[in-house]
């Protein structure tokens, strides 16, 4: 189990280097001058050149970017173009709202996901089955700034029951304030959950331990949450794993359209702003969220089947 934990942590070098290069190679490429941005409009083309090599933008592309990896080998991301500040204090500010979006957004999908599945698996082919299957792809399709735009016009505007942009500074607040991002975010994922859950179970339900089970005078409650469960949950961790890591680097639209003060928005705004290493910074942190994310699914795999641990000695 160790030496597969360094591993992946390993594989998480190249990762990173080829994300950062990627948006480095991008960025560089875009149109403006984040030396003209800084400034304004009204700079003098003495002033803008003074400010590109102060901001080292005059260095060639490679040197530029290896002066980046060296500075983040060693913890440092580096200085925002726009404000002077270090990038991992702006990021670390900005991270813990992120994750927190995310994470509710996520139990919001599990909590409404699983027991819908479930319900499906065992109804199949009846009329809930079937509205059940129409309306999950439909959550699926759903763009997410649509589906932001409606709650926010019907929650907010029209019934003033949840603030439409912000967060709340005090508990009560903060809950009202992150209602309709967490629904949001979580709906498409609630119904991907749910058909993925539909499968697993369906699946399990075929195999011969549950009809020995059932023989047994086992109640349906036990052979569904006890038998049925435990065996269809690695599909279902799964796809949880996957998207929750998807859900931290992904918020972009949701963020940005409730004004949610994450790193999704700051990554937004720094592109506006051509702030090359508060973007990048971004990608190192969500790359590295990502990767720790998957690892501990895979981790949590040996518990949920024990039989899986064989393949982490190899």
């Amino acid at each position: 189990m160790r030496k597969y934990i360094i591993k992946r942590l390993l594989w998480t070098i190249p990762v990173l280097i080829g994300a950062t290069f990627l948006v480095f190679a991008i960025l560089d490429n875009a149109p403006g001058d984040p030396a003209k941005i800084i400034l304004g409009n009204g700079a003098t083309a003495e002033a803008i050149a003074l400010k590109r090599a102060e901001l080292g933008l005059d260095d060639p592309f490679l040197i530029r970017y290896g002066r980046f990896l060296l500075n983040m080998l060693k913890g440092d991301l580096g200085t925002s173009y726009r404000n002077g500040e270090a990038v991992t204090s702006l990021i670390l500010g900005r991270l813990g709202n992120t994750v927190m979006l995310a994470a509710s957004g996520m139990i919001f999908a599990i909590i409404v996901g699983i027991p819908v599945g479930v319900i499906s698996a065992i109804k199949q082919y009846s009329l809930l089955d079937k509205a059940t299957m129409v309306l999950t792809l439909f959550f699926m399709a759903v763009p997410t700034f649509w589906l932001a735009l409606i709650l926010v016009i019907i929650f907010a505007l029209n019934l003033r029951l949840l603030p439409a942009t912000g967060m709340g500074h005090n508990f009560p607040d903060l809950v009202k304030s992150l209602i309709l991002p967490t629904v949001t975010l979580g709906f498409g994922y609630a119904a991907l959950i749910a058909r993925t859950t539909r499968s697993s179970v369906l699946e399990v339900m075929r195999q011969d331990y549950i009809d020995t089970a059932r023989s047994k005078g086992i109640t349906d409650k036990k052979v569904i949450w006890k038998h049925m469960m435990k065996n269809a949950l690695i599909p279902i961790v799964t796809v949880i794993g996957l998207n929750f890591g998807t859900l931290l680097g992904g918020s972009v639209l949701t963020e940005t359209v409730f004004s949610w003060p994450g790193v999704g928005r700051f990554v937004v705004e720094s592109i506006s702003n051509k702030d090359i290493p508060c973007v990048l910074g971004s990608i190192v942190m969500l790359s590295i969220l990502f990767t720790l994310v998957n690892l501990l699914v895979d981790i949590l795999y040996v518990y949920i089947d024990p039989r899986i641990k064989s393949g982490f000695a190899k």
